[in-house]
């Protein structure tokens, strides 16, 4: 056993490096009426492995775009300031994290999964009548505290990773078993460090758990996507297994058999391209 305290993890995640000036200005803007939008895609622009990366995303079949964007003002022109936001969010706050350390971590299923959760989230979310650049932001980064883990606790997690190919167990149960809590419970810890808004700290903290949140949140909207993804083994995985969906979270987003199967043929269509943008 190689339990983990809530005080170590917090220690460890100041000692993170910080945020691109920039990703934390955009974690700011939330509820912030008085955005200055011309300098944020300046700000975006000095920032040349994230230029290049979020244009990699923009261009991809994500979003279908007829003609190629070249620059971050025409990202923001074309796509808006709410797109170019959660694409900068989902590209750059996953930067920060090192997990190569971690044998048995996986970086790129873990980067499938983040994905498709994302991509399924954004369909749903624009099925369901909400915000589908949030929900795709969501989707992203609801995994985090499995980076965190990695990067931060690589010792303790590797004996996690290996637990749970070992028992034939889902990844919350050997995170629980053998450290004491699960990636959820540490992705909300970061992002109470890193003063995520609040709908996206739902999404992190509570996609496991989502008849605790309040409705209509986005934790319901993760929730159901990474359902989707695990049962489509999107990560392309041994380990994936299907998980139980909350029937709250379901009843909540008014969901149903049919609405579910339209969009399957969605994110598979955009999948493997969309990844691609997203390896650095």
């Amino acid at each position: 056993m190689s339990a983990l305290q809530v005080e170590q993890i917090v220690t460890r995640l100041m000692q993170l490096p910080a945020l691109p000036t920039v990703v934390a200005e955009l974690l700011a803007s939330f509820g912030n009426e008085d955005v200055d939008i011309a300098l944020l895609a300046q700000q975006i622009s000095h920032d040349q492995a994230l230029t290049a990366r979020l244009l990699r995303v923009a261009n991809s079949s994500f979003y279908g775009l007829q003609s190629r964007i070249s620059t971050i003002n025409e990202a923001v022109v074309v796509l808006g300031f709410r797109a170019v936001r959660s694409m900068v969010l989902a590209v750059g706050v996953s930067g920060v994290f090192r997990p190569e350390h971690c044998p048995g971590f996986d970086p790129h299923a873990y980067v499938r999964h983040s994905v498709g959760v994302g991509l399924a989230a954004r369909a749903l979310a624009q099925a369901t009548g909400r915000n589908p650049e949030l929900a795709f932001t969501g989707g992203i980064l609801h995994d985090i505290g499995e980076l965190v883990l990695a990067t931060c606790f690589p010792e303790q997690y590797a004996k996690v990773l290996a637990y749970r190919a070992q028992h034939d167990c889902t990844l919350v149960e050997a995170e629980r078993d053998i450290i004491g809590l699960d990636h959820a419970v540490v992705g909300g810890l970061l992002a109470d460090t890193w003063r995520f808004p609040a709908s996206l700290r739902s999404a992190v903290a509570e996609h496991h758990a989502p008849s605790a949140a309040t409705a209509d949140s986005l934790a319901d909207l993760t929730h159901l996507a990474d359902g989707v993804a695990h049962a489509l083994g999107l990560a392309k995985t041994d380990s994936e297994m299907v998980m139980p969906v909350d029937q709250t979270a379901w009843q909540r987003l008014g969901m149903d058999s049919e609405k579910i199967a339209r969009i399957l043929p969605q994110v598979m269509k955009e999948m493997d391209e969309t990844c691609q943008a997203f390896i650095a």
